[in-house]
């Protein structure tokens, strides 16, 4: 009889064996459910056998094989196999991180049609239809006949952008034989072939299509607003032609409905999907089926769309390559950047890197030709041009409420010109402490190493780490005094304070507090196109891929906190954060300017920020790291640890550092407690390991996680960190 080999979803780096009468090697990458201890468990077949080692006594047969949808394809399946051994994460928790919650459970899949698939147009009953036939009360109706009377087809998506109700009258309509179903095409003769290139662009184009359409990475490095999207846009056109699939990876689910909606229209006839968090169940399952299908051409998602099945893949993009949101932070601590070079690779297909500040990993393989490197160093729209750049000296013109007078000034001749600014203060909530000045008591969150962050609004103290929240107090709890009050600012208290000094001017906050509800940003981003908005307050949110053309000035609040921090990166990181965010102003006609409040008008980081000058600061931090051994002069990997008791923890780790021998190229370094030392209860600390090879350093860690696997305590949670980038 057959034997199946199912990678489960359990903390175990192994396959585990189930009789199965039917099975021939067809299976292999189909869900089965088998049974696993007094429960049912729902994996993917890995291999089919005709023998096994494991005792025939014990040998349990299968419940069921669900081959109501394709299995996952050999290239898949290779890329959760490469994920395994490298990421060193059990292979079963691998593949069930990557599927759509609904292949997960013990039931086979219930595939209903999607009316998103196809365009609609009217009948010639739905022709002799008039408005006046419509009730007035049912506007979305009037409205929605309106569009079939002024257009030929409509799609699912033009029908749900009149308004969500327009769906119920979508399917009305089916069943009363006013609307026909047309079934769209894969061919895409009516691509809009966009505006004239300029000279740069149409260079990095020709480079980049002249490849066979083979594997190259290209480091695609442009200014903000040079037009790095359209670049992608006429390379997803050339892919088009092929009938082959793209792949396009965001940051951000914010960044999604502004590159779709730029999709959408340059490329109607071509399917495009989103696979992104934001989804619900079965929004994702739909669109994860469309993509295995390769009826979807476009796929537009954030990380952990790397993992989609793309049986035609012809071109991948990585958006804003150098964003840390492309490193997954917990369970399986993968890079989706990374991941995608490897899936480029492998099915042997080019692979663009974008971003005006290239991570420095990236700036370095390409200056060593690993990578190939493309410019764009002038913006796309004529007579666009880079921001000026103005430190103001805040040991000087002392900010009141985190706003210095240059600052206001400037803000007031803005809203006289009637174009809009933005203020940037990557904080949310009122205020970061809650400070008593009588004791110098400050409000702590009990779960974590952090200070409760001041919401005014909700009279609550907030901890933006684990989510724990309590009430104000009305006094101090440690001395009683009744003085008690908020310490610096965040994106609420400056809110507060522009809406006193500009009581006429339309104010709006974008921060994680006001995008929460699903479409929020959608509407908000409306808003600020439509000129309903004069001044935005936001934190990072609004640093990258925005484009708000009547942007003229950019204000940036609090940026020395970064300037002398622990972290190796921080500059780096400050320097992208800053030349992200000053590049949303003076992005079309309207001239833009930049001021920064800085105590250090005189830093290198800041000189280098007002010649915009990325290549010189990127060069004096790789030569610092080249001195100082750090990636990517080196390759490391952190053994991460957490329980309740910090004893536990370093005592845990020190048994690791002791398990195996290593060679001379291995450096290991002492355990030491994390920078937030307590998070969400529990005390964490982590074991730097770090190698000048790549391959010893992974050969090491093989046999280091098979000693770590038989080490464990209950009492302890750990994980492998491969390539980290937050210690």
């Amino acid at each position: 009889m057959p034997i199946i080999r199912v990678a489960l979803n359990v903390p175990v780096d192994t396959l585990f064996d189930y009789y199965a009468e039917d099975a021939d090697t067809d299976d292999i990458g189909l869900r089965a459910c088998v049974p696993f201890g007094k429960k049912h468990l729902t994996g993917i077949i890995m291999a089919v056998v005709a023998k096994t080692q494991v005792p025939a006594a014990k040998l349990r047969s299968v419940k069921s094989i669900f081959r109501e949808i394709k299995p996952l394809s050999q290239e898949l399946l290779q890329l959760f196999i490469f994920c395994n051994h490298y990421y060193h994460y059990p292979l079963g928790m691998v593949i069930m991180n990557g599927l759509p919650i609904k292949l997960r459970n013990n039931l086979p899949l219930q595939l209903k049609k999607n009316l998103a698939d196809d365009r609609y147009s009217l009948t010639p009953a739905g022709k002799q239809i008039e408005i006046s036939h419509i009730p007035a009360r049912q506007r979305t109706a009037r409205r929605l006949l309106e569009e079939f009377q002024h257009s030929s087809t409509l799609s699912y998506h033009q029908i749900q952008q009149i308004s969500p109700r327009a769906i119920h009258w979508l399917k009305e309509w089916l069943t009363q034989g006013w609307i026909a179903v047309n079934p769209r095409s894969d061919k895409f003769p009516h691509a809009d072939p966009g505006p004239r290139l300029t000279e740069e662009q149409a260079r990095a184009v020709e480079l980049m299509a002249s490849t066979d359409r083979q594997f190259k990475t290209w480091l695609l490095q442009g200014i903000t607003g040079s037009g790095k999207t359209e670049v992608y846009l006429q390379l997803i056109a050339s892919t088009l032609a092929h009938n082959k699939q793209s792949l396009v990876l965001i940051p951000e689910i914010n960044l999604t409905p502004q590159l779709e909606a730029v999709f959408r229209a340059r490329f109607p006839s071509a399917r495009l999907v989103n696979l992104h968090s934001g989804l619900n169940d079965s929004e994702r399952l739909i669109n994860w089926l469309q993509a295995q299908s390769g009826e979807a051409k476009i796929i537009l998602g954030t990380r952990l769309a790397v993992f989609t099945p793309l049986p035609d893949l012809g071109l991948i993009i990585v958006d804003e390559e150098h964003d840390t949101s492309f490193k997954q932070h917990e369970g399986l601590r993968y890079s989706a950047r990374d991941l995608a070079i490897f899936r480029a690779k492998q099915v042997n297909i080019p692979i663009i890197l974008g971003s005006a500040t290239p991570s420095l990993e990236s700036y370095h393989n390409a200056l060593i030709h690993r990578y190939h490197s493309i410019r764009l160093t002038s913006r796309a729209i004529e007579n666009a041009a880079l921001p000026s750049i103005q430190c103001i000296d805040t040991r000087v013109d002392k900010p009141r409420e985190g706003l210095s007078s240059a600052l206001l000034e400037a803000i007031s001749q803005c809203l006289a010109k009637k174009h809009q600014s933005l203020i940037f203060i990557n904080r949310r909530g009122y205020a970061p402490v809650l400070l008593c000045r009588a004791c110098g008591w400050t409000a702590a969150c009990h779960r974590c190493s952090s200070r409760l962050v001041v919401h005014l609004k909700n009279r609550k103290l907030c901890c933006h780490h684990c989510g724990h929240d309590e009430r104000f107090p009305a006094a101090c709890p440690h001395c009683g005094n009744q003085d008690i009050a908020p310490f610096g600012q965040g994106t609420q208290r400056i809110e507060e304070t522009l809406a006193a000094h500009f009581p006429a001017a339309r104010i709006v906050r974008i921060d994680r507090d006001t995008t929460r509800r699903k479409n929020a940003w959608k509407e908000l981003r409306q808003a600020i196109h439509t000129q309903q908005v004069d001044i935005l307050v936001g934190t990072q949110i609004l640093a990258k891929g925005h484009d708000f053309p009547n942007l003229s000035l950019v204000g940036i609040l609090n940026a020395d906190t970064s300037l002398y921090s622990t972290d190796y990166r921080a500059s780096e990181r400050l320097f992208a954060q800053l030349m992200q965010v000053a590049g949303r102003a003076g992005r079309a006609e309207v001239p833009g300017h930049v001021l920064i409040q800085t105590e250090f008008p005189e830093h290198p980081l800041y000189r280098a920020l007002q010649r915009h000058d990325y290549d010189s600061l990127a060069r004096a931090i790789l030569t610092e790291r080249k001195a100082a051994q750090f990636p990517p002069f080196v390759h490391q990997a952190l053994l991460r640890a957490e329980s309740h008791a910090m004893r536990d923890v370093l005592n845990f780790l020190q048994q690791a550092a002791r398990l195996i021998a290593y060679s001379s190229s291995i450096e290991m370094f002492d355990p030491v407690p994390a920078q937030m030392v307590r998070l969400k209860g529990l005390e964490r600390a982590h074991l730097l390991v770090q190698s000048t090879s790549r391959s010893q350093l992974q050969e090491f860690l093989g046999r280091w996680y098979t000693e770590i696997n038989r080490l464990a305590s209950h009492k302890i949670r750990w994980t492998l960190d491969v390539d980290p980038v937050e210690f």
